[in-house]
């Protein structure tokens, strides 16, 4: 018996792949053209990610813009804030029936939605707090593919059961997040548990804060900043990884909690919904090794040793800076940006709000400088959102989960459109390089 160490390495060996191989075969790794751009893989009328253009075969960069359901996002965002209301709902009903709300059709929606909060009887006892987890988008996960087992009709595919199924999810997350959360809290970190009932008054950025804070106390401002990120992060396109995830697995025909535990799964990776901790991350390490945060010159020099590989986590990577899509601007971040000036100086946090608009002004010149690429880089959502729910006391454990709890509108509009559209089997191809061998008796190895 081979020691563990031997194992190991045994198996890497045996699954490396020469990098050379994939130029020699034409392999889309990543599902991406040699420029860059995405392979075309499906249609979609749900998102429209607009970052670039490609005028006589080459790719043209031009200002970021979001489309849900052929609607700008800033103007979704816009009309909200003029008229006072939160956003998000009708975010939600946007992406899942295609047009926009009448003001009746949105009371409707928002009291549906508010009725569908609660998690079944004894859900949260039997579930989430006899089996808690460290991680909460794990917790998520296993809630959902659970919530199977409290419907009576779990397989039926029909749009009107998924529909039904749909809205039940998108309505509950909040609350499965805020209680995963509350039950690591006390089983992990030996801290009281508290459990509130979600309001069916409250909207989804409401539900949130009240839920995961002991007095069930926030601002306006705090509720109104939550709402626009839950906005901006619903819907990005069929492309990312974990809407893809949501199609790949309904192309098989499986079930809504399969393929909305499917999507958590991929959204809970470091290369996606977790970015913006590793941005958190690297601005605590910013915050630490920089004196003078006004100071352009010294925060210069610390990014050019990150850059390097020289400093916070050496894999030489400014997190929330660039985009695969996005190349002069990413109008989420633009947006939230300009909401977070609002919120940082209600918490006093002027400074640090200044350091990362520094950052994100000096990021690109740094960068041509150090890996000598005219590569257009701009901020993405990740460089804000994290401080934004810093600012408003989220911990960084919820800062995925939060993610979710947006990104589950657009999953559930993209599952009713495969459902409906699709009709094939997700399977491309995987070219072998394995050379033929020949099976030795077993004696005779």
């Amino acid at each position: 018996m081979q020691s563990g160490e031997n194992y190991v390495s045994e198996v890497t060996g045996n699954d490396y792949i020469d990098g050379s191989l994939y130029g020699k075969f034409n392999v889309k790794r990543g599902l991406r053209n040699t420029d860059g751009t995405g392979v075309l893989v499906g249609l979609t009328r749900i998102g429209d990610v607009h970052g670039y253009i490609i005028d006589e075969g080459e790719k043209v960069s031009v200002e970021g813009k979001l489309y849900y359901r052929g609607i700008d996002v800033e103007d979704i965002v816009g009309a909200a804030a003029a008229e006072g209301r939160f956003g998000f709902e009708e975010t939600v009903y946007l992406l899942l029936f295609g047009s926009l709300p009448t003001a009746e059709e949105l009371s409707r929606f928002c009291d549906l939605m508010g009725e569908n909060r609660s998690l079944p009887p004894r859900f949260a006892e039997d579930s989430i707090m006899k089996a808690p987890s460290r991680d909460i988008m794990n917790k998520m996960a296993r809630s959902a593919l659970t919530l199977y087992s409290y419907d009576d009709n779990p397989e039926d595919n029909s749009p009107e059961n998924v529909l039904k199924q749909c809205i039940s999810l998108i309505s509950r997350f909040p609350t499965l997040a805020a209680y995963s959360y509350m039950a690591k809290k006390h089983y992990y970190d030996n801290e009281s548990l508290i459990i509130h009932l979600p309001a069916p008054s409250c909207r989804s950025a409401e539900t949130i804060l009240s839920l995961i804070r002991p007095d069930q106390k926030f601002t306006r401002l705090e509720a109104e900043i939550l709402d626009l990120a839950l906005i901006l992060h619903a819907e990005h396109g069929g492309g990312n990884n974990s809407t893809f995830a949501v199609h790949l697995v309904s192309s098989a025909d499986t079930d809504t909690y399969a393929a909305i535990g499917a999507a958590l799964g991929s959204l809970k990776g470091f290369k996606h919904g977790g970015a913006n901790i590793k941005t958190i991350g690297m601005m605590e390490d910013i915050k630490t090794h920089v004196k003078h945060w006004d100071d352009e010159g010294e925060v210069a020099d610390y990014l050019v040793k990150i850059l390097r590989g020289e400093a916070y986590d050496k894999t030489g990577l400014i997190y929330g800076q660039g985009h695969a899509i996005y190349t002069k601007s990413d109008p989420r971040a633009v947006l939230l940006r300009n909401k977070a000036a609002f919120l940082a100086e209600e918490k006093n946090a002027g400074d640090e709000y200044r350091l990362y608009r520094l950052i994100e002004r000096l990021t690109p010149e740094t960068f041509k400088k150090v890996k000598g690429s005219g590569k257009d880089i701009c901020s993405n959502v990740d460089f804000y959102s994290g401080f934004v729910y810093r600012m408003l006391g989220i911990p960084s454990e919820l800062f995925t989960p939060i993610f979710a709890v947006s990104r589950v509108a657009g999953w559930c509009a993209h599952r009713l459109e495969e459902i409906i559209s699709g009709g094939r089997i997700i399977r491309p191809a995987y070219k072998c390089v394995q050379p033929r061998l020949g099976y030795v008796p077993l004696g005779e190895r």
